[in-house]
């Protein structure tokens, strides 16, 4: 085995109260692909900056091989000083470093390089992050949260190059689909300790939930042996002559144990507020356009949008996307066409600029709107601390100023009053931004069994194929074309070719089963959100009446073969009869088979 470039052992840092990092461990080799997972506020930013060197833990010893280079993506890119994005990129670059690289890497990620730093949008300065870090080709490259803020072209891009480099890689992510296809080994980060599968990250759910019960075994177990020791230490033969003080301190040593034990951390409610059923027309759209001056954003388009829809639009950065929803929600009035929308909607919007939030606001006081310290959810009155909980904040939390909030405790917040708003509509832009794993599941499971409609617009591909019931995508001119299904279906149905027109590649053969193990978790249809195609579902629908059909059929010719006098009085229909009836089984064998295969199937996508 290769010694490893980047070693982290026992690692410890306490920020006052509960430790942060209690004995955390990291190690990666060359070519490692390390995907570092954990709950928001689990120090797993934290962890990647002691790895980088720009942290220094309290206790715990860091190693990195002297020649080795390291270099770190932070989520806040830092520009200041710089005339342009090509000075700041290629100030990553060491003297034996190929310039071209820095060019390559801009080409790619849609920058000239003449861009002045402080015009700059978010999804920009990632990119511009990004080619930086991947210039000088380092030894160890440390990407926090690398896909926000990028189109799906780009992320799919970034996951083929990553693919390619020879670095050893630890990437924090959100974006499940690029950690399933960017890693052969996960690190989870939990409750200040560090556990390891040397897996990627498509087998992780599987195996932290086996963790987790396991050790809710354990934990029930030591319970048991505490309540027998305290039994025999109270009524045994030997403690009514003297305590046996090993047993004793042995008694102490688990009941410590017991007590100190950190279980795992709770998880979120989500449920979002109904309002009265809408109208079964939601939004027509007919021929609707939208130009900005020579630039055509919407061209054409007509869709109808009915109760219980789940559409989601996808497309890259600059594309139209926002223009779009606004036009479709009536914020925003098309310059011709006309978008028509349905009686009784309740709308509730999570904007992606996550509306404006005064930071010197309590949580409290921006869940109640400042107006006491209930709110109603479902008709029913809660008190704001009761609510809170349910998105995983504490109690003493309710008088955090919001600017203390770290991002993914902010994503919550933002979800946690979107949600508490009566709808019947929720249009969401980019709302899995910043999300830990498990918020995200649950976010996935609310939208899939939401009641009433919902509008997305999402670059997570996973979670468009868990959640739409069809998906809207730009087709070049301001054209837009809407496609059955989630982001899988709407390539199977553009024949492969993704949005930026180039053809998907298919997974590269791996070294590792258990890497393209986890390639073919990820590429197979899962969740509750995929659903049925129409022939599957009306054949699923169909079938039970031609089982039927079929059963009444085989009943008839078992009456006829029962009667005694049959094959006497006709034999060569006797002989016609026993040969319809074997075929008629075979028939009914396999229509049960083609039945219980799409009802097992539709068992799975719904949960």
């Amino acid at each position: 085995m290769a010694p490893p470039l980047l070693n982290l052992d026992g690692i410890k840092l306490t920020f006052g109260g509960t430790p942060l990092l209690d004995g955390a461990e990291l190690t990666a080799s060359a070519g490692d692909k390390i995907a570092l997972v954990g709950r928001n506020g689990s120090g797993k930013s934290t962890l990647l900056k002691i790895a980088a060197g720009l942290i220094e833990p309290q206790d715990g010893e860091v190693f990195r091989q002297p020649s080795a280079t390291v270099r770190y993506l932070p989520q806040m890119p830092d520009m200041d000083g710089f005339a342009s994005v090509r000075a700041y990129v290629e100030a990553g670059l060491g003297p034996a470093d190929d310039p071209y690289r820095a060019t390559y890497l801009m080409e790619h990620l849609g920058l000239s390089g003449d861009e002045r730093p402080n015009d700059l949008s978010g999804g920009e300065a990632r990119r511009a992050a990004l080619a930086r870090v991947m210039a000088p080709e380092p030894d160890i490259l440390l990407l926090d949260e690398p896909t926000n803020h990028l189109d799906l072209s780009v992320i799919e891009w970034l996951e083929e190059e990553l693919g390619r480099t020879s670095s050893a890689l630890i990437v924090i992510s959100h974006d499940r689909r690029f950690l399933e296809r960017v890693s052969r080994a996960t690190v989870w980060l939990d409750r200040g300790q560090t556990r390891r599968l040397d897996k990627g990250f498509g087998h992780f759910e599987e195996w932290r939930d086996n963790v987790l019960e396991e050790e809710e075994r354990e934990q029930h177990k030591l319970g048991r042996q505490i309540v027998r020791e305290e039994h025999w230490l109270r009524y045994g033969v030997t403690a009514r002559r003297k305590r046996n003080m090993r047993r004793l301190g042995e008694l102490q040593t688990m009941r410590q144990r017991f007590r100190g034990h950190r279980g795992a951390e709770g998880a979120a409610t989500m449920v979002a507020s109904d309002a009265a059923e809408s109208g079964k027309l939601v939004i027509e759209a007919k021929n609707i356009e939208k130009s900005f001056g020579d630039l055509t954003v919407v061209k054409g388009f007509s869709t109808r949008i009915q109760r219980g829809d789940r559409v989601g639009l996808v497309g890259p950065n600059g594309a139209g996307k926002t223009t779009l929803l606004k036009m479709l929600t009536g914020e925003l009035k098309p310059d011709s066409g006309s978008v028509r929308l349905g009686t009784n909607l309740e709308v509730a919007t999570l904007d992606q600029k996550r509306e404006a939030v005064d930071p010197a606001e309590t949580l409290a006081q921006y869940l109640t709107d400042g107006l006491g310290e209930n709110l109603v959810i479902n008709g029913e009155q809660r008190h704001v601390v009761s609510y809170m909980k349910d998105f995983l904040f504490k109690p003493e939390q309710a008088r955090t100023p919001v600017r203390e909030l770290s991002g993914g405790e902010r994503a919550r917040l933002l979800l946690a009053r979107v949600l508490a708003r009566p709808a019947n509509l929720l249009v969401l832009d980019e709302p899995t931004n910043d999300l830990d794993m498990e918020t995200l599941e649950l976010l996935q499971e609310l939208v899939a069994g939401f009641a009433g409609t919902v509008i997305l617009v999402s670059h997570d591909r996973d979670f468009l194929d868990r959640t739409v019931t069809s998906l809207i995508a730009p087709d070049g001119g301001g054209r837009w074309i809407e496609y059955a299904g989630g982001y899988s279906d709407m390539l199977a149905q553009r024949g492969g070719t993704r949005l930026d027109n180039r053809k998907a590649r298919p997974p590269k053969a791996e070294t590792s089963e258990v890497a393209a193990a986890g390639r073919t978790e990820a590429a197979a249809p899962k969740g509750p959100a995929k659903k049925l195609s129409f022939k599957q579902k009306f054949a699923l629908e169909s079938l039970p009446k031609k089982i039927e059909a079929v059963n009444a059929s085989i009943s008839r010719l078992e009456n006829n073969i029962a009667d005694p006098a049959y094959y006497e009085r006709d034999p060569a229909s006797f002989q016609k009869t026993i040969a319809a009836l074997d075929k008629e089984r075979a028939t009914l064998a396999a229509l049960e088979e083609e039945w219980l295969e799409l009802e097992m199937l539709r068992e799975e996508m719904e949960g």
